[in-house]
C-alpha cells in the first residue's frame, strides 16, 4: 500500500479522538451501573469497553489513509486490548489503569536497549521526517527514557493513590500535556542538532 501522510488535522483526530470518546463516555456513564446478559458494570468500565474498539476502529483507518502503521502504534493497540479486555471481561478496572504504567515501561525498554547498542530508535522510527545529527538523537533518546519511566511511576501512583474520576482526568489530560511538555522542553536539543546542511554529523 503507497503511503500517504496524513494531514495534521485528521492525524490530531485519530490520535486523540479515541481519547476524547473514553472522556465522554466516562462522564456519561460514571454514576450509573449498567447490566449486560446478568452481569453489572460501573461506568469505568462501560467506558474502557467503548474505548477499546474505537481505538482499533481509528489505528485501523489511519492505517488505510496513510498506508503504514508503526511498531509503537501496533504495541499500543496489542496492550490497550488485552489490558482493557481483562477489565471488562473480569469486570476489574485495574487492569486498564496499570495498561500505561506497561506501555511507558516497555517503551523505556525498548529505547534503553537501542542505547546499549549506541542507536537511537526514535531516530529509526522519526529521521524521515525531523532532521538531526546522530549525536542529537541519542540525547533525545536517553532523555524519553527516563521521561517514559517518570510517566510509568506517576502512574502507578495517581491510579493507587487517587480516585478513578482522578485517573480519568490524568489519563485524559495529564498524560498528554506531560508529553507536550516535555517535547516542546527539548527545543534546545532540536535547535543545536537539527540542521545538518550546516553541520557535521559528530
Amino acid at each position: 500500500m503507497a503511503k500517504k501522510p496524513l494531514s495534521p488535522t485528521m492525524k490530531s483526530i485519530l490520535e486523540y479522538g479515541p481519547l476524547a470518546v473514553f472522556f465522554i463516555a466516562f462522564y456519561m456513564f460514571k454514576d450509573q451501573e449498567i447490566s449486560v446478559m446478568g452481569q453489572t458494570y460501573d461506568g469505568f468500565i462501560a467506558a474502557t469497553a467503548v474505548f477499546v474498539p474505537v481505538l482499533v476502529l481509528s489505528t485501523f483507518v489511519g492505517w488505510l489513509l496513510s498506508g503504514e502503521i508503526s511498531k509503537m502504534q501496533v504495541v499500543t493497540v496489542v496492550l490497550v486490548v488485552v489490558f482493557g479486555g481483562l477489565s471488562v471481561f473480569l469486570n476489574d478496572e485495574r487492569f486498564f489503569k496499570i495498561k500505561p504504567t506497561i506501555i511507558y515501561l516497555l517503551f523505556a525498554a525498548i529505547m534503553g536497549f537501542g542505547l546499549l547498542r549506541k542507536k537511537s530508535y526514535m531516530e529509526t522510527v522519526l529521521g524521515q521526517s525531523l532532521k538531526m545529527t546522530h549525536q542529537g538523537w541519542m540525547i533525545l533518546a536517553r532523555r524519553i527514557t527516563v521521561f517514559f519511566v517518570g510517566l510509568a511511576i506517576a502512574n502507578e501512583i495517581v491510579w493507587r493513590t487517587q480516585s478513578t474520576e482522578m485517573w480519568v482526568y490524568f489519563k485524559t489530560f495529564g498524560l498528554p500535556v506531560a508529553m507536550f511538555a516535555f517535547l516542546i522542553s527539548q527545543y534546545k536539543v532540536f535547535g543545536t542538532y537539527g540542521d545538518l546542511d550546516n553541520r557535521d554529523d559528530s
